[in-house]
Order: C-alpha cells, then sequence, then structure tokens
C-alpha cells in the first residue's frame, strides 16, 4: 500500500510540474498582450506643415505690362501667360475621340480632366481623405483574432535548471514534452481622449481645404487654357495678317520691276521693293514658327499629343466686358474665390490643431479586452479571458506637451498671416484686371484708327508711285506702318480678351463665367 501510494504521489508531481512548464510556456500570449497595451502611449497632436501652401508647387499668372514697340518709340501693352509647374504639362486624353479641330469648350473641358496641375489637385484631395480615415481609426475600437498551437519540448538542464525533489526513488527529468499549447482568442481595444477627436476635426478641415484647393485648381487651368488658346487665336492672326503683307509687298514689287524694265523708275526702286517683299517673307517664316510652338504647348496643356497637327475653330474678337463695378466684383471674388475658402478652412485645421496639443494634457481612458479558449488541444481547452480599464494621467511629459502646443500655435499663427494675405492677393488681382481691361480697351480703339489711316497712307502712296509722282520710299515707310498697325490690334484684342480671362479667374467661379467674358464666333 505505501509503495502504491508513493508511486501516485510521483505521478501527480510529474503532472504537476508539465502544467507549471505548460502555462509558464503559454503565458507569452498574455505577455505579448500587455506589451501591446504598454507601447500604446499617450496620445498624442498631429502636427501641421508650417505653411498651407505647400501642397500646390505649380502656378499660372497673367502680366500685361507697357514696352517699347519694336517698330516705334510709343510703348504698348504686351500681354504675356505664365504657367508653371504641374499646369504645364498634362496626361494623355488619348480616351476620348478627337477630330482634329479643338474648340475653346472641348479645350477647357480636356485640361479640367487630363491638366497634371487639376490631377495631381485631385489626387491630394483622395489622400486628404485616407488620412482622415486613418485619423479617425483613433476613435473606433479595434478588433484583432489570434489563433496559434505551440508544440514545445523543453532540455532543463542545458537552461541551467537544477531540480531536486526530497522524494525517494523520484528524479525530475531533464527533458520535458513534448507538449502541445492551443489557443484561440479575440482582442478589443478603444482609447478615448480628446486629442483624438480633434486630430480627426483637423483632418476634416484638411479634406475641405484640398477639395477647394481642387476646385481652385480649376479656376488656374481655364486660365493657362484660355490664355493659351487666345495665343494661338493672336498667333494664327499675324500669320494670316503677314501673309496678306507679303502678298502686297510681292505685288509692289512685280510692279516696281515692270517699271524698271520700262525704265520709269531706278534700280534702287525695285531693289527696295524687293528688299521688302523678302523682310515680309522672313516675317512671315517667324510667325508661322511661333504659331506651331504656340499649338503645340496648348496641347500640351490639354492633354493631346505633343505637335501642331490641329486646328482650332473658334476666334474670339473684340467685346465688351460684363458690365460690374469694381466694388462688386472685389466683393464677389471674396464670396467665391475658392482659395480664400480654402485658406480659412486651413486656419481652422490649425486651431483644432492647437486644441489637440492642448488636449494632450487631460487624462485619457483606454480599455482591452480579450476573450478565447487555450488547452492542449481543441477538444481539451477551457475558455478565459481578461478586461482592464485604464485612466492615464499626464503629470510631466519632459516638455513634450508644451513643444507640440508651441509648433501648433506656430502653424496657426502662419495660417492666419496666409489668409490675410491672400485677401489682399485677390483685391489686387482685381483691380490690376480692371487697369489693364481699360488700357487695352484704349488700345484697341487707337488700333482700328490707325488701321484706317495706314491703309489710307497705303493707297495713296501707291497711287503717287504709279503717278510717278515719287519714288516708293513712301510706299516701302506705308507698308511697314500698316504691318505695325495690324500687329498692334491684333495684339491689343489679345491684351483685352486676356485681361476680361484674368478678370474672370480673378473674381471665382472662371469655368463658369468663361462664357459670359468671352464671346466665341
Amino acid at each position: 500500500m505505501k509503495r502504491s501510494s508513493t508511486k501516485k504521489t510521483l505521478v501527480r508531481g510529474r503532472a504537476i510540474i508539465l502544467a507549471l512548464i505548460t502555462f509558464c510556456s503559454s503565458s507569452n500570449v498574455f505577455a505579448q498582450l500587455g506589451q501591446a497595451r504598454s507601447q500604446s502611449g499617450a496620445p498624442q497632436a498631429n502636427q501641421l506643415p508650417l505653411s498651407g501652401r505647400t501642397s500646390q508647387t505649380g502656378s499660372v499668372t497673367t502680366s500685361e505690362s507697357a514696352v517699347p514697340g519694336t517698330t516705334t518709340s510709343v510703348n504698348t501693352i504686351n500681354p504675356t501667360v505664365q504657367v508653371q509647374g504641374p499646369f504645364a504639362g498634362s496626361i494623355s486624353s488619348a480616351r476620348i475621340p478627337f477630330t482634329g479641330r479643338l474648340s475653346l469648350r472641348d479645350a477647357v473641358q480636356r485640361a479640367i480632366e487630363f491638366n497634371l496641375g487639376a490631377v495631381g489637385l485631385n489626387d491630394a484631395v483622395q489622400q486628404a481623405r485616407g488620412q482622415k480615415r486613418s485619423v479617425r481609426s483613433a476613435l473606433l475600437p479595434n478588433v484583432n483574432a489570434n489563433l496559434s498551437e505551440t508544440v514545445e519540448q523543453l532540455d532543463l538542464a542545458a537552461s541551467g535548471v537544477r531540480v531536486n525533489v526530497p522524494l525517494p526513488g523520484f528524479s525530475f527529468p531533464s527533458i520535458v514534452g513534448p507538449f502541445n499549447v492551443f489557443d484561440l482568442r479575440a482582442s478589443l481595444s478603444q482609447n478615448l481622449d480628446l486629442t483624438s477627436w480633434h486630430n480627426y476635426r483637423a483632418a476634416g478641415e484638411n479634406v475641405k481645404a484640398a477639395e477647394l484647393s481642387a476646385e481652385d485648381a480649376r479656376d488656374l487651368v481655364v486660365l493657362a487654357v484660355g490664355g493659351a488658346y487666345l495665343q494661338v487665336i493672336s498667333a494664327k492672326a499675324r500669320v494670316e495678317s503677314a501673309r496678306a503683307q507679303l502678298d502686297t509687298a510681292n505685288a509692289l514689287y512685280q510692279q516696281s520691276a515692270q517699271q524698271r524694265a520700262a525704265g520709269v523708275v531706278s534700280q534702287i526702286d525695285a531693289n527696295r521693293s524687293q528688299i521688302q517683299a523678302l523682310t515680309q517673307q522672313q516675317r512671315l517664316a517667324t510667325l508661322q514658327n511661333d504659331l506651331a510652338k504656340q499649338k503645340i504647348n496648348l496641347a500640351r496643356l490639354t492633354g493631346l499629343p505633343p505637335n501642331d497637327q490641329f486646328d482650332i475653330s473658334d476666334d474670339v474678337p473684340y467685346g465688351p466686358a460684363p458690365p460690374i463695378a469694381l466694388e462688386a466684383a472685389i466683393r464677389q471674388a471674396m464670396e467665391t474665390r475658392a482659395d480664400l475658402k480654402s485658406a480659412v478652412t486651413q486656419v481652422k485645421a490649425a486651431e483644432r490643431a492647437v486644441s489637440a496639443a492642448r488636449s494632450e494634457r487631460l487624462p485619457s481612458i483606454s480599455i482591452s479586452a480579450d476573450y478565447g479558449v487555450i488547452g492542449i488541444n481543441p477538444a481539451q481547452s477551457h475558455g478565459t479571458f481578461s478586461l482592464v480599464g485604464t485612466v492615464r494621467i499626464p503629470i510631466w511629459q519632459g516638455g513634450r506637451t508644451a513643444g507640440n502646443i508651441e509648433q501648433a500655435e506656430a502653424a496657426l499663427s502662419q495660417r492666419r498671416s496666409e489668409l490675410e494675405d491672400i485677401r489682399a492677393r485677390i483685391e489686387s488681382e482685381v483691380r490690376n484686371a480692371y487697369l489693364d481691361l481699360q488700357a487695352a480697351t484704349s488700345q484697341v480703339e487707337v488700333a482700328e484708327k490707325n488701321i484706317e489711316l495706314d491703309k489710307q497712307n497705303l493707297d495713296l502712296t501707291r497711287q503717287r508711285f504709279t503717278a510717278g509722282v515719287s519714288d516708293n520710299v513712301e510706299v516701302v515707310q506705308a507698308q511697314e506702318a500698316s504691318a505695325t498697325a495690324q500687329l498692334d490690334y491684333i495684339n491689343s484684342v489679345f491684351a483685352h480678351n486676356l485681361a476680361k480671362l484674368s478678370l474672370a479667374r480673378a473674381m471665382g467661379k472662371a469655368a463658369e463665367s468663361l462664357p459670359q467674358f468671352l464671346k466665341v464666333r
């Protein structure tokens, strides 16, 4: 009986030891859970970049400066369109059929969809929405499931474990196992703090700001493509005018050559007429080259193949601007400009970021729970669970919270400064567009009168030369004056249309108001 009792004791002791070893081996599940909780740390505010303008690297600007004319000392308006950064490029629009003739409306629609500046800001909107979803995850519970099964055998002697049991006839085994541990467990964790809430609100404001920036990019695209289309129209008109001037110069040269053959005029008159014809021919080649480049530039903005193998189908003649007072235009710009609304939204996001940084000083609550079954195998498992609630009270974080608050307040101050600056910039853009519009209107009126007078002078000097009253010096001079008047008129119409386009952009909603400012023929 005594030997049987001793044997049962030894068996029970071995079973207890194996159970303890099994439990110690399986405790890594709980250790990992505790480690994850300890690494969660305190909630921290998201820091915004110092400037809200870093996301947009491209720009579209127009300018109409007074410069000396090429043939006279009179200053004339020199309109230019400057497109920089991604707005100067595009992605391919090959999936949309193209007939080879491009209208202004089609060019704008293609550019809004395929211009790289608009595409990039649309991608920025998607990125901001994804960031908002990521920030929102801090407010929602995280649920995970884990399934593990471990087969393990231990060498206690190799690990330095020496166990002496004072039982007769019993020796502690140096090799333990193999044994199994099966664990199926679901875990849930939830954090409650104001910092995460303000981070989420700031992310929402950033999404709105990105959407408004994308809307403002539409106006910039309209300004860039509309300006490029007007440049093609102007370049095409210069080519047609130069071709007409070349025909006139050739006709005068033929007339001079015939008169020279008849001995009516001198050789110098014939040479002068030929030089004028060659000059007009050279001018025509230069203008044709400029037209081809302007068409390639327009194609690059709209996603078409970068060549000049297409033609424009619309003409934008001179026409008065919509009747709107300056103060009313400024007021409308302040109400509708998307970039101004984006700047206001960025200020709100910065204010939320400051609130998030200040909320780091407040207590936070975290809850974690898990439930699962653990055992030797699925058939021999038992349910276990844990529920932990933690209240974290920040006392001293080494100055991190104060540093975060200082950074957030600096970003807020910069956002407010940028908002104040953009209000002034919008008003200056409207006023500049009005000044350019007035100057261009006056220049168009003067250019129209110059064309009529120069045409009369050219006809009179040709009649005098035909009658032999004078040489062809006056004819050549009249030709140059007529060509200059034509170019001045073309340039002034381009400047006037560009000023109207700039005013539409300055007032906001350029894509919608474009038909009111530019009358297509």
